[in-house]
């Protein structure tokens, strides 16, 4: 029996759960950070800790140390609108810091690049935290809304800063600042010199509560192909994942309305009913009104999401639960003017990855996509010493460096007579290469979250594992494959696995489930394996040693089984569940693992 969808939207005040009544007490997400980041404590009570993470601070602990003990220690994220850019000075910073304060447990620095453009330093000491946060703002970007409940760093193509068409970039700077938290108690917490802290003329207000939840926020974009001339939409970010989600409709040659999606949200509770899904078209907005909609989009969220139970708080369940023509209504109401019905057919395009030499359309210098595994910039793994190679080339060459939402670097701004020497400089790192063997098309394609150690909600590795399972399959034969597989350590989905042709959801220490339907283009909604008649949930828990065992399996049965141009995704949709099923059952090699299932009580379609 399926478990009641029952969120409460418009929660009254007294029904406001804990989280909500730590916001109202904190005189603006203030609280006692102040003394709290001072003391000689190396955690935080819960009340701060709640609070730290608007600031882009979270506590975590070493999670490969057992014991009663935890070894403390923070991870803080800057939220860097659009993935940059960053410049000389400001990677230096960044390099430097982390040099001194990211050091885990095998004693190597490194940063990490995100798959929202971010920048996370890990393996932090709280004695460290002000320091590092004070050095960053001055740097110019800050941790602002890296977390907690507010906007996240809200997202655009990084490659359209350079377009001739559309500058989906500069659009994601505006709304980001715009979305900012207050700067007031984010100085006064830190200590930091306002000057370096840039204050929007124009902001949204957030109001004593925040958000529900965290919000999230994209912007696709639109390239023009080099040879052909013809626009090509370009849906790197991952669009109807978010929140809020923002595709240019092109006519005649120029942006001439926006289409709005919301509702995306890939982030599941075990054990409470939730869902990951797409966001739904709402309607089409002029450049001139587009922000003045996208506050309102957001305003009708935080007075009707749910306050009361975390789990059903995000955009996704308030469209579930009203439907989109309500929301439509609502935003047209706090408007004063109707919108207009979005287009469902409209086409916001595949994922693009940006890998490689791009010519930039607006000055004609060039762009570099370098493939950075799961967005890891340390120079102790066998990927080479990329931290030092960012740090050689920022330094080196007039270049500004971007983050793409699949946790790469993109240099930009080139000289196209440095090409070679900027390539030869790239090698001399040991670039492009694991264990000197070049990457393969399926590595390419695929990334993991951070997982352990250190993530507090994980309950498995993904970044560690990610590496060696496409060792495995490409041992296999399989590393041409153009497919993509994303893992994370949990069901909060960080790094959107379901949206690639395979997605793999820790379940447990050392097990994954399986999420298939997926797509390489990111246009598709992954779901669990589940009967037709929706009573049974297969491959929830499959071992870490047999999840290439099942791929393996499932690549087989496409090969064998393919149209001509299908790929594994539209292959497995045309299948259907039931068969699916009915394949793995009968296969030798997976039978076993079929015989068991799990309850599907808590998943809402």
């Amino acid at each position: 029996m399926k478990k009641p969808f029952t969120p409460n939207l418009k929660t009254p005040p007294e029904k406001l759960c804990k989280e909500e009544l730590n916001k109202i007490a904190s005189h603006g997400i203030v609280g006692k950070l102040y003394e709290d980041f001072r003391d000689d404590k190396p955690d935080l009570v819960w009340e701060s800790e709640a609070l730290a993470k608007s600031h882009g601070i979270y506590l975590e602990f070493d999670r490969a140390k057992t014991g009663e003990e935890k070894d403390w220690m923070y991870m803080i994220r800057i939220s860097i609108f659009g993935g940059g850019p960053i410049t000389r000075n400001q990677w230096n910073i960044f390099n430097d810091l982390s040099n001194k304060y990211t050091i885990d447990s095998d004693g190597h620095p490194s940063l990490r690049l995100t798959n929202r453009q971010n920048v996370q330093f890990h393996w932090i000491k709280k004695a460290h935290v002000i320091e590092l946060i004070k050095r960053i703002a001055e740097s110019g970007w800050n941790s602002l809304n890296g977390c907690g409940d507010n906007t996240r760093n809200v997202m655009g193509c990084p490659l359209s800063r350079f377009s001739d068409v559309y500058n989906a970039h500069a659009w994601a700077h505006k709304v980001g600042e715009y979305f900012q938290l207050p700067i007031e108690p984010f100085i006064k917490v830190f200590e930091i010199d306002p000057k370096f802290i840039r204050k929007p003329t124009k902001s949204f207000e957030y109001g004593p509560q925040l958000l529900n939840r965290k919000f999230k926020i994209a912007f696709s974009a639109v390239h023009r192909d080099p040879v052909s001339g013809k626009l090509i939409p370009d849906n790197c970010v991952e669009l109807l994942t978010n929140d809020l989600a923002i595709a240019p409709i092109i006519e005649n040659g120029k942006v001439g309305l926006f289409q709005i999606y919301i509702g995306g949200g890939q982030g599941e509770r075990n054990a409470k009913v939730s869902m990951a899904t797409l966001g739904l078209p709402l309607c089409q907005v002029p450049e001139a009104q587009l922000l003045q909609v996208l506050d309102a989009i957001v305003k009708v969220h935080k007075e009707w999401g749910d306050r009361e139970n975390r789990w059903f708080a995000r955009i996704k369940f308030v469209v579930k639960k009203m439907g989109i023509d309500w929301y439509r209504d609502q935003v047209s109401g706090i408007v004063g003017f109707p919108l207009l019905k979005p287009d469902l057919n409209h086409d916001y395009g595949a994922r693009h990855m940006h890998h490689g030499w791009i010519t930039q359309p607006s000055n004609g210098l060039l762009a570099y996509g370098a493939f950075i595994e799961n967005g890891r910039l340390s120079d102790f793994s066998p990927n080479g010493k990329l931290k030092s190679m960012v740090t050689h080339l920022m330094n080196k060459y007039p270049i500004e460096l971007m983050i793409t939402p699949n946790q790469d670097a993109l240099f930009t701004n080139i000289p196209v007579a440095a090409k070679g020497d900027f390539q030869a400089d790239l090698d001399k790192f040991g670039f492009g290469k694991r264990n000197g063997k070049a990457y393969s098309t399926l590595r390419l394609l695929s990334g993991a979250c951070v997982g352990r150690d250190t993530c507090r909600l994980t309950y498995t590795d993904s970044e560690k594992f990610e590496p060696f399972l496409i060792d495995e399959l490409e041992a296999l034969g399989w590393g041409n494959m153009t497919e993509s597989i994303g893992i994370t350590g949990c069901e909060r989905q960080c790094f959107r696995p379901a949206t690639k042709t395979i997605g793999l959801i820790g379940s447990g220490v050392d097990r994954y489930q399986f999420k298939l339907f997926g797509d390489e283009t990111g246009r598709f909604q992954g779901k669990p394996l589940i009967s037709g008649d929706g009573e049974k949930m297969y491959l929830k828990s499959v071992p870490r040693e047999k999840v290439a065992i099942v791929i393996d399996v499932l690549f087989k049965n496409y090969k064998q089984n393919q149209k001509s141009g299908e790929s594994l995704g539209e292959f497995h949709r045309r299948l259907g569940s039931d068969n699916l099923i009915k394949y793995l059952q009968e296969n030798p090699v997976t039978a076993d693992l079929m015989s068991k299932t799990m309850p599907t009580d808590y998943i809402l379609e």
